[in-house]
């Protein structure tokens, strides 16, 4: 019996902080699956060096590219630089997640403006570059995968009966995923899929640096026990970007250990 594989080769993917934690294990996973990749960034010192390593892992060309992704105008210039670079792009890994902490009573303008500026319409940018330039050439079945969370869909909780003060972190999520459905409406006739993956609670830097009780807590209460390995949401992504996936548009799938079944 010949073995299933997920195929990228001959496609260009363009994958939005795909230097770091999860974004940099998608890039991984789509180079694997043999696409060449180009890796937006916004100041990392270390992009380039990582682009050109995973490159040299899988054979498959690789690009960073500083961007800001809140700014309208470099994003759009930075396809259109990636598109006469490295060839006509195929698929857009849209990631974006930063948040406050914070009760909601001290929240502010200043803390709204940071964490919708870069979780919604910073993926609204990269998305509508890269579907810009697919209308323009005319592309068909071009993938977005936008990255969301489960907590587009729950308060996550921080102990008995005591949720994670970040209320704006957990409604960007939930803009970003129906943000999701109002692109793959409007884009479907244009051929261009939009998909959400909502990973739950995963290791990263970030979430290494929580309170250990806090993370044995959160942990405790997924019915897989455990937080997930950045490489495991790469699955669901790389197929939502193959040609395997072309009857799938507008969904939301959740990457969540059995978090969401409580």
């Amino acid at each position: 019996m010949s073995g299933f594989t997920l195929s990228l080769v001959g496609k260009t993917i363009v994958v939005s902080g795909g230097n770091r934690g999860i974004g940099y294990e998608l890039s991984r996973a789509v180079a694997k699956a043999g696409a060449s990749i180009a890796i937006i960034y916004r100041g990392s010192k270390d992009a380039v060096e990582i682009a050109e390593k995973i490159g040299k892992e899988f054979n498959v060309k690789t690009k960073a590219y500083q961007c800001d992704v809140s700014k309208q105008e470099q994003v759009d210039s930075t396809f259109k630089k990636i598109w006469d670079e490295m060839g006509p792009v195929g698929g857009l890994i849209a990631k974006a997640g930063v948040s406050v902490v914070k009760d909601a009573v001290d929240l502010n303008k200043e803390d709204f403006d940071y964490v919708y500026g870069v979780n919604v319409f910073g993926v609204f940018n990269t998305a509508r570059a890269a579907a810009k330039l697919w209308i323009a050439h005319k592309t068909q079945n071009a993938s977005i995968v936008i990255t969301s969370s489960m907590s587009s869909q729950i308060i996550n909780q921080a102990g008995e009966n005591k949720p994670l003060t970040q209320v704006f972190y957990n409604s960007s999520k939930a803009a970003v995923s129906n943000l999701c459905k109002g692109l793959a409406s409007e884009w479907a006739p244009h051929g261009i899929r939009v998909n959400t993956l909502s990973p739950g609670y995963v290791n990263t830097d970030q979430t290494a640096n929580m309170d250990p009780a806090l993370r044995a807590y959160q942990a405790a209460n997924i019915p897989l026990k455990r937080f997930a390995q950045p490489e495991e949401m790469a699955g669901q992504t790389v197929l939502l970007l193959s040609d395997y996936a072309t009857y799938m548009t507008g969904g939301e799938y959740f990457v969540d250990g059995g978090q969401l079944i409580w």
